[in-house]
């Protein structure tokens, strides 16, 4: 017997010709955090897909060994692994709206854990979904029951994944990447209560993440993965104070970094007055109808070549305010750029303004058609906006790929070929290459790694000094924002709460939601 609950040694694990894994050892001991970080693509969800063995039946081969309690794993009959899987060793996936059955209430998704493992049926399987409800922190449990995955938050939601895998008292819990697509201080909470359930529950935890100031505050050991191997591991403090591997060095020092650009005082491109949106809720054939204030009454103006960063939680009204600013979401309030006023015009009168505003959006992968190529996708504005040749047009889409970062001999390829960092980057140049004015620029970084995050702020920096251009940065994430941003909004409920210099924000905010945004982001 051996006193680690996981012993994986030698692990290879290779998708048809493609290694992803290579030769890799680790141990979980009873009890401990481990952390698994490194970026995308670096092996850390194939590592711990192969202890549960969810790997593909199809086209995936493995070799070596995982042990839990010196059972082997790899290879094992269905029904040992079933018997492990939800139960001993529980697993909490990276995005809880795909990973939860749109079709099935809460309770449903929950009870089947208890039924299959415990046998639990009924009140008393009812009493054990209360239980858990309350254990992870989610508010009046008895109402939330018979609700679906899409009527909670995407906080609600991962406090449901952990509530599932702890049902039967796992003694290892694996994490994939828990609180990437949550909020800062929804973040802090999930983490704070990952942690106090392993103290509470004594289990194990495996935590996968790219997230260094998470694994900081919750790890006790972590191991550094790079192109499917261990290039360093370490206890948590050593990791951070003395890192040895260059590797290492490079995630730690992945923080986006660097001030908004110093400029002189310049024309006001945008200015906006008492905007407001309201959403339509209920109604009917009927019945009265009711509206939801998504943006109650915000004022801002910007400079010419300037960065306004606005910054809130999800829910807060933020992506509203930048798709009404542009005239995509009906509103009442005044919108005037480059001294014309927006918000009076039909969309046909629009639609001349349309090339001097551009947007990226928050997932590149979505917001790009998988049917046309690189050059179709940039070029396509062109076609709409202006009168140039094919050969004219084929010059710029190469001109502005060169100027993204991008080699334009990839310009025939197609979106699913490219990382998403480089998808970023074909965004950024579909909105640059009409040369905007201004580009709203919706969560840009939020879905990449912090290295290629720290790459693709260096790029809006450099762009913006090149051509001068003016940024909406929405965005949650501070240190992305503080390294963009001259000024900034914080949106709460639809209304600012502070607004302000950047620095002045971040050095002495006034209002407590501000000051708790900023503290759920402090590292350590």
């Amino acid at each position: 017997m051996t006193d680690n609950l996981i012993e994986i040694r030698h692990l290879n694990v290779a998708f048809g010709e493609q290694t992803v894994v290579r030769d890799l050892s680790l141990d979980i001991r009873p009890g401990e955090c481990l952390a698994l970080v490194g970026e995308s693509g670096s092996g850390k969800s194939v590592t711990a897909h192969s202890i549960l063995q969810l790997l593909p039946q199809t086209g995936c081969s493995s070799s070596g060994s995982v042990r839990y309690r010196g059972q082997e794993l790899l290879g094992a009959e269905p029904a040992t692994l079933q018997k492990l899987r939800g139960n001993r060793i529980a697993m909490i996936f990276q995005e809880p709206m795909t990973s939860l059955n749109p079709l099935h209430s809460i309770e449903k998704q929950i009870g089947e854990t208890l039924l299959l493992h415990k046998g639990l049926g009924g009140k008393q399987a009812q009493a054990r979904i209360l239980e858990l409800l309350e254990l992870v922190g989610i508010q009046k449990p008895q109402e939330r029951l018979k609700a679906y995955p899409h009527q909670l938050s995407g906080g609600q939601r991962q406090r449901v994944m952990i509530a599932m895998a702890l049902a039967c008292e796992p003694e290892l819990l694996i994490a994939d990447e828990p609180t990437t697509a949550l909020d800062v201080t929804v973040q802090r909470k999930i983490l704070l209560l990952l942690k106090s359930l392993q103290q509470r529950l004594g289990m194990s935890l495996l935590l996968i993440s790219h997230d260094l100031n998470l694994v900081r505050r919750i790890a006790q050991r972590v191991c550094v993965m790079k192109a499917g191997e261990i290039v360093e591991q370490a206890d948590c403090e050593t990791l951070f104070s003395a890192p040895t591997h260059p590797y290492s060095c490079e995630l730690l020092n992945a923080e986006p970094e660097g001030e908004a650009l110093c400029l002189d005082a310049r024309e006001t491109v945008l200015e906006v007055d008492n905007l407001r949106v309201d959403f339509q809720i209920g109604g009917g054939l009927l019945r009265r109808k009711h509206y939801l204030r998504a943006v109650d009454g915000i004022s801002l103006s910007v400079q010419q070549g300037k960065t306004l960063g606005i910054v809130g939680e999800s829910g807060s009204g933020k992506s509203t305010l930048g798709q009404a600013i542009l005239r995509l979401l009906d509103s009442q309030g005044g919108i005037r750029f480059q001294g014309q006023a927006l918000d009076g015009l039909t969309q046909k009168q629009l639609r001349p303004w349309r090339k001097q505003m551009q947007v990226v959006f928050q997932d590149p992968f979505g917001s790009l058609s998988p049917r046309m190529s690189v050059a179709q996708i940039i070029s396509e504005g062109l076609e709409v906006h202006s009168q140039s040749t094919a050969r004219q047009c084929e010059a710029q889409v190469i001109q502005v790929l060169q100027e993204v970062g991008l080699d334009p001999a990839s310009r025939h390829r197609y979106p699913h070929e490219f990382s998403g960092g480089q998808r970023q980057r074909i965004a950024i140049a579909r909105a640059l290459v009409l040369k905007p004015a201004l580009i709203l620029l919706d969560e840009p970084t939020s879905a990449l790694d912090r290295t290629v995050q720290k790459q693709v702020v260096a790029l809006l920096r450099h762009l913006q000094e090149k051509h001068g251009l003016t940024y909406l940065f929405i965005s949650h994430d501070l240190a992305v924002v503080r390294a963009l941003a001259h000024d900034m909004i914080v949106i709460k409920d639809g209304k600012v709460v502070e607004q302000g210099p950047s620095h002045e924000v971040f050095e002495a905010p006034q209002h407590p939601y501000t000051q708790e945004l900023l503290a759920a982001a402090q590292p350590g």
